[in-house]
């Protein structure tokens, strides 16, 4: 996971090829600045891709934006959502509610959203990191829980999608060929949208020029492989007739099949590490992601970001198991991990899966929203 250092400019409206826009919409108080809302002209009105953060500002923003491409709210067709994060579902809902447009979604994205909708109380919230992060193994002397900096009371549900998308169709864009690609992995509906006649890839969170999504265990998904997922989805994505790439954060580039290598050698470097730290021993979940290179100094990171650290690690650990490099230790408490056995004893029990399901949350190295 990496996360930017420092708030990224806002860049201004602009005209990606004639009939497509790209539309920064603020996302306050995080270091990704903004997120990238795409607008697509058509004889039915515009097709937005994501809608931004549910936020008064964002909203002014994203208006003044259709603005400057010769729309108002009132005029949109349609929003193709890539996933459901706050900062690209979160203002769908008043989309819809100033223009009637539809909104489509992934369904397994879709399943989740009565769930993200429900707010926590602030302490059930902290309680519910301390007690996470003791079950990875840590101390409780290490655990400070502070107040989420940008809590503002409990956040507005996201409204539930009346289309779903589903992997290859071709999406409701008028006069645009564009099919959706499903890409789990950031989350378990992500959708990536390519533009056939243009050779361009609307990317959602799926592909980021220099920094890396957040891949964590989902509770949507107990049982399931979110980075085996994710990688499967790089590879996807990666095909040569993509000749520009389209992010839901940070600008265009033109270089996927170099970025997929790239993070996809990310990752397998995570997962070396995390080996090579078994073969010294049984480690707790906490011990191996400490163990690792994050973007900043173990210590420096707040509790949060510990929390998505731990979450990222669990990922990779169950893509270990899957791979028959790691196993978990069964019954043990603190989840603890040991290398896998070609022969395991039989008075030993192992369970083949990350030992938790830790929810949703972004941190070090992945993007915070």
């Amino acid at each position: 996971m990496e996360i930017p250092r420092s708030t990224i400019p806002t860049p201004p409206v602009e005209c990606v090829v004639p009939g497509l826009w790209a539309i920064p919409v603020p996302i306050p108080n995080n270091p990704l600045g903004h997120t990238n809302v795409y607008a697509f002209e058509t004889d039915r009105g515009p097709v937005l891709v994501d809608s931004g953060w549910d936020d008064e500002s964002s909203w002014n923003s994203l208006v003044a934006g259709l603005g400057e491409a010769g729309f108002q709210a009132a005029d949109i067709y349609g929003v193709l959502v890539t996933h459901m994060h706050p900062d690209h579902h979160g203002l769908s809902g008043r989309v819809h509610a100033a223009s009637g447009a539809w909104i489509a979604m992934h369904p397994k994205d879709a399943a989740m959203l009565p769930k993200m909708s429900v707010e926590q109380a602030e302490k059930e919230f902290v309680d519910e990191v301390a007690m996470m992060l003791l079950d990875a193994g840590a101390a409780e002397d290490e655990i400070v829980i502070r107040k989420r900096a940008s809590s503002k009371g409990p956040r507005p549900p996201m409204i539930v999608p009346n289309r779903e998308l589903s992997d290859g169709e071709r999406v409701d864009v008028p006069g645009w060929q564009v099919k959706a690609l499903w890409t789990p992995g950031h989350s378990p509906g992500h959708t990536c949208f390519k533009i056939l006649d243009h050779g361009m890839l609307l990317a959602g969170d799926h592909v980021l020029p220099s920094i890396t999504p957040h891949i964590g265990m989902s509770r949507a998904d107990r049982a399931g492989d979110p980075l085996g997922d994710y990688l499967a989805s790089l590879l996807k994505v990666d095909q040569p007739d993509i000749t520009t790439v389209l992010p839901a954060h940070e600008h265009r580039f033109d270089h996927l099949g170099t970025r997929v290598r790239e993070i996809i050698a990310h990752h397998e470097a995570h997962l070396a590490a995390l080996v090579m730290s078994l073969a010294t021993g049984p480690k707790t979940l906490w011990e191996l992601a400490k163990s690792l290179e994050w973007n900043r100094p173990w210590d420096q990171l707040d509790q949060l970001m510990h929390r998505a650290a731990v979450n990222e690690t669990a990922a990779h650990m169950r893509h270990l198991t899957r791979r028959g490099l790691a196993a978990r230790q069964k019954g043990v408490r603190p989840i603890t991990f040991e290398a896998a056995n070609t022969e395991p004893d039989p008075g030993h029990g192992h369970d083949h899966s990350d030992g938790r399901d830790h929810g949703h949350t972004h941190g070090p190295g992945g993007h915070s929203h």
